[in-house]
């Protein structure tokens, strides 16, 4: 008899359709069945001898929210007997509703082993327990990143890979292949509240470095001493390969899964895993081959998700976050049919708006690293690169001003949104940043840097001071010194800090309604609460 090894999580949803990612002890043939009658099945397919579906679950009715169970070869096995919780639903919002959208980045899954979590209360599990109870649920869930450590395990997992392999050879205690994946994510689904929370609350991912290591294409300095390990090859292929099963599958709509030949050609096969490894190999060997951004439509909200770490172009000479195919991609759908969204959301795990300090440290390493002051600079910033984590938009100075340039296009003319608001991680604290543009170029909507980081991590004390500092006015004199030395051009927007830095495992949400948005922040409490740390108005 088949048995569900980890789901179901509830990931696309729309007014009438939506899919549910489950992963399954064996072959089986798997079913969705709602409480109004709206149902789906799907038969498993394998990858590296574990067995998943993805089921579409058709005919729901917009304004609904029908309970689920999931059965396997017609034996009920979701919801769990006895559970302790709420029936798992799918809810589908009418037109016009307000649109509620809860997101973070970076948690570190592991649970504590006597109780004591040493890191602190987990922010998922707070949202578990108060959409348990009653309270407000979110819309929809982004997950920015991080949503594995390949290169942070637990003390249990450490125990597990020690009983695979020697943990004195490379990659050590990281995880080194598609197996040792399959057991992250099942640290990470099969914590309780969690599990619940996903089954019944849409998600949208996205990856970010640690999903296959800390600071992934930081250079091509970087880039090819990995390639030069014996054990590179196969964690970066693994990586790719588990983030499309678990993670990127779930984010496509129905639509866009059956115009997706390597889809096919996995349900097609009696082991996908052939043909998976090879896509991955391809996506290494040239990034523009795949695309891991996407965009999803909520009504009047259009949200586009950024792949910010595999896109990237690092030749020193052209560096930027984005090769020119997925630049283009998100220029097109954020400036096509403006008129149908009030509010733009832009999902990149790394911030665009940095403290001023960062930034400009970023923007000055980036500079040495190409040659402005010569070669002992050059290998001096890239040094400093890897040393401080010196890779997000401001290390890549064209990008940051062409994104600079498409949100102040995209904001302009009578068919500009309400907002363009960048949500963020990475950064492991949270803070609301506003540029503005030089006079007769500023845009009409609102435009905001929305960061919110860790869900559940460590923030210790030094990146509390770091960051508070980064936003000084002592910062910016010291900043602009930097890049006076780099002989690094103005940046095209200024920007000031409108709220944080905050430091906790926490939570943003923006409530979206008509052409308003609503912003709040949430922190996890030891008690197992979400405690509101800020509210504000960003558009009325």
């Amino acid at each position: 008899m088949a048995g569900l090894r980890l789901g179901p999580l509830l990931r696309y949803t729309d007014g009438s359709s939506a899919t549910i990612w489950v992963e399954t002890s064996r072959p089986c043939t798997a079913e969705v069945r709602c409480a109004d009658g709206a149902r789906g099945t799907a038969r498993t397919f394998q990858v590296a001898g574990h067995h998943y579906a993805l089921v579409p679950v058709t005919g729901l009715t917009p304004g609904t929210a029908p309970s689920y169970d999931v059965l396997l070869d017609g034996a009920r096995v979701w919801p769990p007997p006895g559970s302790r919780f709420p029936p798992s639903r799918i809810r589908t919002p009418a037109a016009g509703e307000a649109l509620r959208v809860t997101f973070g980045s970076c948690r570190w899954a592991a649970p504590p082993a006597d109780g004591d979590d040493p890191v602190g209360p987990d922010a998922l599990d707070s949202l578990a327990a108060r959409v348990a109870a009653g309270g407000e649920r979110p819309d929809v869930l982004l997950l920015l990143g991080d949503q594995v450590y390949a290169d942070e395990t637990s003390a249990a997992t450490r125990r597990w890979l020690g009983a695979r392999r020697d943990l004195a050879d490379a990659p050590g205690a990281e995880v080194a292949d598609y197996e040792e994946y399959t057991r992250l994510y099942h640290e990470s689904w099969l914590d309780p509240e969690v599990r619940w929370l996903l089954s019944t609350v849409p998600t949208c991912m996205v990856f970010d470095d640690h999903d296959v290591i800390d600071d992934w294409n930081t250079s091509a300095a970087w880039l090819a001493g990995m390639r030069a390990t014996p054990w590179w090859q196969e964690r970066l292929l693994s990586g790719l390969m588990s983030y499309w099963v678990h993670q990127h599958l779930g984010n496509l709509s129905p639509a866009a899964l059956a115009a997706d030949p390597l889809y096919a050609a996995v349900l097609g096969s009696p082991d996908g895993t052939d043909a998976l490894r090879a896509f991955a190999a391809a996506a290494d060997a040239d990034p523009s081959s795949v695309r891991w951004s996407y965009r999803r439509d909520f009504g009047r909200v259009r949200l586009l998700m950024v792949d910010t770490r595999a896109a990237r172009v690092l030749d020193e000479q052209h560096r930027a976050m984005l090769h020119p195919g997925e630049a283009a991609w998100l220029r097109e759908q954020a400036l096509t049919d403006r008129e149908s969204y009030d509010h733009l959301l832009v999902g990149t795990s790394l911030p665009w708006l940095l403290p001023h300090l960062v930034h400009d440290l970023e923007t000055w390493d980036a500079a040495l690293c190409r040659g402005e002051r010569g070669p002992r600079w050059a290998r001096f910033g890239e040094r400093l690169r890897r040393a401080a984590d010196l890779e997000h938009w401001a290390a890549f100075p064209a990008s940051f001003a062409e994104l600079a340039d498409l949100f102040a296009r995209t904001g302009s003319g009578p068919a500009a949104p309400a907002s363009v608001c960048v949500l963020s991680g990475d950064v492991h604290h949270a803070y609301v940043a506003e540029p503005a543009w030089p006079a007769g170029t500023a845009p009409r909507s609102r435009v905001l840097q929305l960061t919110c980081s860790p869900v559940h991590n460590s923030v210790p004390p030094t990146i509390r001071f770091g960051f508070r500092f980064g936003w000084s006015a002592l910062a910016r004199f010291l900043g602009r010194r930097l890049t006076r030395h780099g002989r690094c051009p103005r940046p095209p927007v200024n920007w000031r800090k409108q709220g944080g830095p905050w430091f906790g495992n926490q939570l943003m949400t923006l409530t979206l309604h008509g052409r308003s948005a609503r912003l709040r922040l949430e922190r996890a409490r030891r008690d197992g609460t979400l405690a509101t740390v800020r509210e504000s108005v960003l558009t009325e």
